[in-house]
């Protein structure tokens, strides 16, 4: 197995979907997180309990994308070599997206 040759195996039949659905959830939870932490934050002005219920359905949302994340990361992983290039990159840009994001955050806090 040199210079990206395909293995001798193909994956499970499937695994191509389940990859692609997990990683357009995965996706989606992470855009519908926003718009609550937006209002949790504070960026928006709203009256009431709005801003303290908002933050915790953000993590929520947050949380579930990232687990859909790490499921299409593991599966892509576990079938890396038998998987198409794009398949392969659809596979990993989510998790890879969430610890790039994590890790800016974390040298911002450090540094302000």
């Amino acid at each position: 197995m040199t210079d990206g040759a395909r293995p001798g195996w193909t994956p499970p039949l499937g695994t191509n979907q389940r990859i692609r659905n997990r990683a357009i959830w995965a996706v989606a939870f992470f855009a519908a997180s926003v718009v609550p932490a937006i209002v949790g934050i504070g960026m928006i002005d709203v009256q009431g309990e709005a801003g303290a219920i908002a933050m915790p359905i953000a993590f929520a949302l947050w949380a579930i994308g990232a687990l859909f994340a790490l499921f299409t990361a593991l599966t892509t992983l576990r079938y890396w070599e038998g998987l198409p290039t794009q398949t392969r990159l659809l596979g990993a840009l989510p998790l890879l997206t969430v610890s790039l994001f994590l890790t800016a955050a974390l040298i911002a806090a450090l540094i302000v």
